[in-house]
């Protein structure tokens, strides 16, 4: 009587998972594009659709783009503000090209030496710019 105690009793059914699938997750397909999942179905040959889902879903690299407002905003301006140093340029060329046509060789010289002290600080500010756009880029698009 006492061995009987010590000994479980079979109420049989099947084993227990060791790691059973309890979470659900539902979708809704249109018309077509249920067929379309029924055809690759059948052409893959797996006896489950569930199965099939999850080897559809976890097999495959999937890339996931994260959209940051800052990174964009950013993006943006520098854009803008690129756009507006190659006009400068554009306008820099057409007032070296009038100042030839309408003023003697030494008045040009001295209106181009005013000129080009300003150019030599857009310069500068245009490396400025490059490094932080370098930084900005090392710092935050890396990733």
């Amino acid at each position: 009587m006492n061995e009987n105690s010590n000994r479980k009793q079979n109420k049989g059914g099947r084993t227990p998972k060791t790691d059973p699938s309890i979470h659900r997750h539902v979708f809704r397909l249109t018309d077509e594009e249920n067929a379309k999942l029924l055809s690759l179905f059948e052409a893959s040959g797996m006896p489950n659709k569930a199965k099939f889902i999850i080897y559809l879903l976890f097999s495959k690299e999937m890339k996931s783009v994260k959209i940051d407002k800052g990174t964009v905003d950013f993006y943006m301006r520098l854009t803008s503000f690129h756009s507006q140093f190659r006009s400068v340029g554009v306008n820099y060329n057409q007032v070296v090209k009038l100042l030839y046509k309408h003023f003697s060789e030494k008045k040009a010289a001295a209106f181009l030496y005013k000129l080009e002290k300003q150019t030599a600080e857009m310069a500068m500010l245009c490396q400025k710019i490059i490094h932080l756009t370098e930084k900005f880029e090392e710092e935050y698009l890396k990733k």
